[in-house]
């Protein structure tokens, strides 16, 4: 067991040094626009997820792990901001969003394999809840940002939302989703297809009304909640 988590978090520390530093070194060089470097640190984020769910073999070392990373990178982060540029550098919208977003997003990490991995054994639940909510988030900003034309307004819908983004989040959503399932199996074409087209939508919807960035935890959370009685209702738990 020591040795799983010494071999997982060098892992893990190895994923973040090599990336990380890349994606810093390239905004330092290239001009970069601030949403495509803020999703580029995103999707980074999200890649540490095939880590921890694959890496660690057993479920409570893996939700374990995600917790004690994010307990141990938040000082760093915090001693982080006290470089002049910091915060612009890294895209930040408001001073203290990056550490608190990797606290959110590790201990969603952690929740989402305790239900999915401990309850149900299953480390594909763990990946396509999250990729819901990760890879359709990503389109939502990028397409909403180029191609937004149609706003979505709303007293529970915080900033600028557009039609264009939130049908991005509900399509990428949806073919993560489809694509996951379909390598899990398991399932029929139409139960794949049922399952992904419900998830997306409630991904979506969620991502709209969701304030004060609590997507990142909001949408995992709701994606899980409709994937495991979908995927228990079409047999394939």
């Amino acid at each position: 067991m020591l040795e799983e988590l010494i071999r997982g978090l060098g892992i893990l520390a190895a994923y973040f040094a090599v990336l990380a530093t890349a994606a810093l070194t390239m905004r330092f060089f290239v001009k970069i626009p601030n949403e495509p470097f803020r999703k580029l640190l995103h999707m980074i984020l999200l890649g540490s997820l095939f880590v921890w769910t694959f890496v660690f073999d057993t479920w409570y070392l893996a939700a374990g792990s995600a917790i004690a990373f994010a307990l141990l990178v938040y000082p760093c982060l915090k001693l982080a901001e006290k470089i002049k540029g910091y915060s612009s550098f890294v895209t930040e919208r408001k001073g203290g969003e990056l550490k608190q977003s990797l606290l959110v997003v590790f201990f969603m990490f952690a929740l989402v394999t305790a239900v999915c991995r401990g309850i149900f054994s299953d480390k594909f639940l763990v990946i396509t809840s999250i990729s819901a909510w990760g890879f359709g988030d990503a389109a939502a900003a990028l397409i909403g940002k180029r191609y937004g034309k149609h706003a979505i307004e709303g007293r529970h819908i915080e900033g600028k939302k557009s039609a264009e983004g939130t049908f991005a989040m509900f399509a990428v959503s949806f073919l993560s989703v489809f694509i996951l399932l379909m390598i899990r199996g398991g399932m029929s074409f139409i139960a794949y297809t049922v399952t992904a087209l419900i998830t997306g939508a409630v991904s979506a919807y969620i991502e709209l009304y969701s304030l004060h960035g609590s997507d990142t935890f909001n949408c995992p959370a709701a994606a899980m909640a409709v994937l495991i009685p979908l995927v228990h209702l079409f047999g394939g738990l």
